[in-house]
């Protein structure tokens, strides 16, 4: 998944306004070897930002590590920190990034820049969220990620995107689900189905999928013999979407169920 054209300005703007505040003059060292060599922190700093300005990302964030190796007691280090996971989450190595993310919170919890640390763990996780057909424990972290920027920082401008994705990942967790459900309702497994549909009712009901999982419980209701169960479903559908495919589907079906009338 990738940024909005807004939220990749937005993003840039911070980066920027991080690299504005890190800047304190001197001229870049355009030393390429990554090996030690002791460097005064202002200098080895502004290498880093001068990897970064020409795109050379990795290289960028393996110098602001060594900022933080070399000088870690600087103002500079707390900087190159989250700096250095700036650099890792644009050249996609999102591990790395979490990992300088999350060691920026562990030493400074309480730091103004916090949010914008938080805010890039949770695009890491969410970058890396595959397909449906995948294993989700990436898209779960990444919803814990965002609901932690909207916990803590509720005002801040990383939580309205958060939200936003939020409801993506939902949906995209929601689909799980009704894959899953689909397979076992194909193959017969009709209470193993009824499980996953029911999960996208309990959990992700103001998902796209809801409407949906609805009709399967109608039609996994009538599957097991439980009309009664059906009729409630089919209710439910036609109270919240009645305008839906889905319950246009859920009335037809219950019609073809009607029991047949005894003539007189």
């Amino acid at each position: 998944m990738r940024l909005t054209k807004p939220l990749r300005g937005a993003l840039a703007a911070t980066t920027f306004a991080l690299v504005l505040t890190g800047c304190g003059g001197g001229s870049a060292n355009q030393q390429t070897d990554l090996a030690y060599v002791a460097r005064d922190v202002e200098s080895l700093y502004n290498a880093a930002k001068d990897r970064l300005d020409r795109g050379d990302l990795t290289v960028a964030a393996a110098l602001f590590d060594e900022v933080e190796r070399q000088h870690p007691y600087s103002p500079w280090a707390r900087r190159a920190q989250l700096m250095s996971a700036f650099s890792y989450y644009a050249a996609r190595e999102y591990n790395s990034s979490i990992s300088s993310a999350s060691r920026f919170l562990s030493i400074h919890p309480g730091n103004r820049d916090a949010p914008y640390a938080y805010y890039l763990i949770a695009l890491s996780y969410y970058e890396q969220i595959s397909d449906v057909e995948r294993d989700q424990a990436i898209t779960r972290q990444a919803l814990a990620a965002l609901n932690e920027i909207v916990r803590r920082y509720p005002r801040s401008p990383y939580a309205a995107d958060a939200r936003l994705k939020i409801d993506l990942v939902n949906d995209h967790l929601a689909g799980k689900e009704m894959e899953i459900g689909r397979f076992y309702e194909r193959t017969g497994q009709w209470l193993a189905a009824q499980l996953r549909f029911q999960n996208v009712i309990d959990d992700y009901q103001t998902t796209s999928h809801a409407p949906e999982a609805l009709y399967r419980l109608v039609e996994t209701s009538l599957a097991i013999g439980v009309p009664e169960e059906a009729q409630r479903y089919a209710a439910v559908l036609g109270a919240n979407y009645p305008g839906n495919e889905w319950y246009e589907r859920a009335y037809e079906l219950m019609e073809e169920h009607q029991p047949a009338r005894v003539g007189g």
